[in-house]
């Protein structure tokens, strides 16, 4: 098994959970292929991309719960305490330079228990700090927090992390058992242990409990609505070679296009966007109180909608590529945002840009299919020619216009690009392939 990488997920519709809940981690299996030779076409491509990004297949599984009033104030109390003794051992683990799990348990468990923590719930507060802390140097080593003397980074490295008092905490079988037949939830509380706390889901997440839950579950509440995300273990998929592979060329204009011409138009979602945009900004000059309650109900809508509209897309996209036998070509576009300058007006168009999202619920949805997904270098895939491999801005002479200036190719300029990233898809597949024949 590859190693694992939990990905943050704020965008889960806390009205109606999906059916099909938030996969995080993806492994796809080592296949085989035979393709011809298409340097030429491609052009120059880093074959240092990692071509199959090989980790752990987990499903996040969102249920709502529907404590009383009893045990509601007994969760938000128990949320209060946890967060409260994970801000001291936070306070400990920055003042005595100790971020390690075994280290900071040793070092804080005495006094979390003191607090009034059990023993179980008290480890698991040390290691949510520890994470934490890990996770922070992750982001400096990656150049998130800018650079060592940028503001935001001093900022994050001259105080402890701190945690909010609704912040999520986990719970192990230890501290939460789940009657699935009843569907009501046990869980420990500062105030005991609660059961029969229904909660609510729909019979696909319920048979994904029953058969594949495993491991930890998060305790979270969002507007005054409480959650448990479940972590289940899918079986991997078998993974065939595929025949040939889809390009899918990210956008703005277009959100995603495929080789097979279909478009994915990004108009209404842009459009939407800046609709909410100005509207929150007249809240926000107002200032009333019936500003900030609107404000406050609207809070995360835009990001539920465009989430919702990525899931869309990329169940189309998995779903033609799963019809026709074809593995999914995606561009690796880490790093876009510091790489591009924009003028000020286009900024906010472009770090609105959901592509990551996007991206990751493809490979999500993929991986679930047994679909392989490949990330390709997408340096000059919009001004090289699908036909004969010509390189020129000249290609290009607008946005969505893509006409060749040396054989004379004709093409919308996103269909072209996802030609060449489905054309990219099937060499580096084949690159890393036989290097591991080789090894």
């Amino acid at each position: 098994m590859g190693p694992t990488r939990w990905l943050a997920s704020d965008t889960i519709d806390t009205d109606e959970v999906s059916a099909e809940g938030t996969l995080h981690l993806i492994r796809a299996r080592k296949a085989t292929t035979t393709v011809s030779s298409l340097t030429a076409q491609c052009g120059d491509i880093d074959t240092n991309l990692p071509a199959i990004r090989m980790v752990t297949v987990k499903l996040v599984v969102p249920v709502r719960l529907y404590p009383g009033a009893t045990s509601e104030a007994a969760l938000q109390d128990t949320l209060a305490l946890c967060n409260q003794a994970a801000n001291l051992a936070s306070a400990q683990a920055f003042r005595m330079r100790v971020t390690s799990r075994q280290s900071l348990q040793r070092m804080a468990y005495g006094d979390l228990k003191a607090m009034g923590l059990s023993a179980q719930p008290a480890i698991h507060v040390t290691r949510k700090v520890a994470g934490a802390y890990a996770a922070l140097r992750a982001n400096i080593r990656a150049g998130n927090l800018g650079d060592p003397d940028s503001k935001r980074r001093v900022s994050a490295e001259s105080k402890p992390i701190t945690f909010r008092a609704d912040a999520a905490q986990p719970y192990d079988d230890r501290c939460l058992s789940w009657q699935l037949d009843r569907r009501t939830v046990s869980i420990w509380t500062t105030a005991g242990r609660l059961a029969g706390i229904r909660f609510r889901c729909s019979p696909a997440q319920l048979t994904r409990l029953r058969e594949y839950r495993q491991g930890e579950s998060d305790l979270v509440q969002r507007d005054g609505k409480w959650y448990l995300y479940a972590t289940c273990d899918i079986p991997e998929p078998a993974v065939t070679g595929p025949d040939a592979f889809l390009g899918v060329d990210l956008g703005i204009a277009n959100i995603a296009t495929t080789d097979d011409g279909i478009r994915h138009s990004g108009k209404y979602l842009n459009r939407q966007r800046h609709r909410a945009r100005h509207l929150r900004t007249r809240l926000q000059a107002k200032n009333t109180k019936s500003a900030k309650r609107l404000l406050k109900k609207r809070a995360r809508k835009e990001a539920r909608f465009a989430a919702g509209t990525n899931h869309l897309i990329a169940k189309r996209i998995v779903t033609e590529a799963e019809r026709t036998g074809r593995g999914i070509a995606l561009e690796d576009l880490t790093g876009i945002r510091a790489r591009v300058r924009l003028r000020k007006p286009q900024r906010v168009t472009l770090h609105s840009w959901a592509f990551a999202q996007l991206g990751q619920y493809i490979a999500d949805k993929a991986a679930l299919a047994g679909i392989p997904v490949v990330y390709v270098d997408p340096a000059y895939t919009s001004q090289t020619c699908s036909s004969c491999g010509h390189v020129s801005k000249k290609n290009r002479p607008h946005q969505a216009t893509f006409c060749c200036a040396s054989c004379g190719f004709a093409e919308h300029a996103d269909v072209n690009a996802a030609r060449n990233i489905a054309a990219r898809g099937v060499l580096g597949w084949a690159v890393s392939h036989a290097a591991d024949d080789a090894a």
